[in-house]
C-alpha cells in the first residue's frame, strides 16, 4: 500500500465521527468525467486531522489545470476558522501571455472561487487567499521554448457544518472541481453553472 492510501485508511480509522464523515462523503462524490482525481499525503502540521485530494482536469490527453485540496478537523475549533473545519486549496493552469497581462485578471480569478461555491449554494466564512500570475522566459539551451505564463490560486474557506457537525464536503469538492474546469477552460457542465465565465484564452499541454 502507498503512503497516500496508508493515509487515507489511517484518517479514516483514528479521526471523530465527523471527521470520518466528511472524508467519506469526498470520497463518494461524483464528479465530472474530465477530472482525475486521487488521495495523496495531507500536511501533517496545520491541524490535527487532514486529508487532501489531489486532482488534474485532462480533456484530449491534455493536462488543462490541476490543484489539491486539503480538508482540516480540529475538535476543539479554531479562532481564526471560526469553526472546527477548513478546506484549503492550490489550483493552477497556464495562460496565453495576453491572457495573463489582463489587470483585471486577479480580482476575475477570485471572483472564479467565490462563485463557484455561491453557484452550489454552499454557505461559508473566512474566506482568504492569493491570485499569482508568473511569467517564465527561456534562454541559453532553452531559448527555443516559448514563453509560458502561468496562473495560481491559493484559497482557504470554513465550510459551514451541518447535522452532525458534519459540512457537507461533497458540495464543496464539486464547486472546487467547478473552479478547476472554469480556469482550464472547459465550458459549464449543467444547470446552475450558466453564469459561468470561462477562460477564454490558454496553452498548450503543461509541462510540469
Amino acid at each position: 500500500m502507498d503512503d497516500a492510501k496508508e493515509g487515507d485508511r489511517d484518517a479514516r480509522e483514528t479521526a471523530p465521527p465527523p471527521f470520518r464523515a466528511a472524508v467519506d462523503a469526498l470520497r463518494a462524490a461524483r464528479l465530472r468525467p474530465e477530472i482525475e482525481i486521487d488521495p495523496t499525503r495531507p500536511p501533517q502540521r496545520l491541524a490535527p486531522y487532514a486529508y487532501a485530494l489531489e486532482a488534474a482536469v485532462v480533456a484530449d490527453d491534455e493536462d488543462l489545470a490541476d490543484g489539491r485540496l486539503i480538508l482540516l478537523h480540529d475538535p476543539a475549533g479554531h479562532d481564526a476558522w471560526q469553526g472546527t473545519f477548513r478546506l484549503v486549496t492550490l489550483v493552477r493552469a497556464e495562460l496565453e501571455p495576453e491572457m495573463a497581462a489582463d489587470p483585471l485578471l486577479p480580482d476575475v480569478s477570485w471572483s472564479w472561487l467565490t462563485g463557484a461555491l455561491q453557484a452550489r449554494g454552499l454557505s461559508y466564512g473566512e474566506p482568504s487567499g492569493t491570485v499569482t500570475r508568473a511569467s517564465s522566459h527561456y534562454f541559453g539551451g532553452l531559448s527555443e521554448r516559448p514563453a509560458a505564463s502561468q496562473i495560481e490560486i491559493r484559497a482557504s474557506w470554513t465550510p459551514r457544518e451541518g447535522l452532525g457537525g458534519v459540512p457537507d464536503t461533497a458540495a464543496h469538492l464539486a464547486a472546487w472541481c467547478d473552479l478547476l474546469c472554469q480556469i482550464a477552460g472547459l465550458p459549464p457542465a449543467g444547470p446552475g453553472d450558466g453564469s459561468v465565465v470561462t477562460l477564454p484564452q490558454r496553452r498548450g499541454p503543461q509541462s510540469r
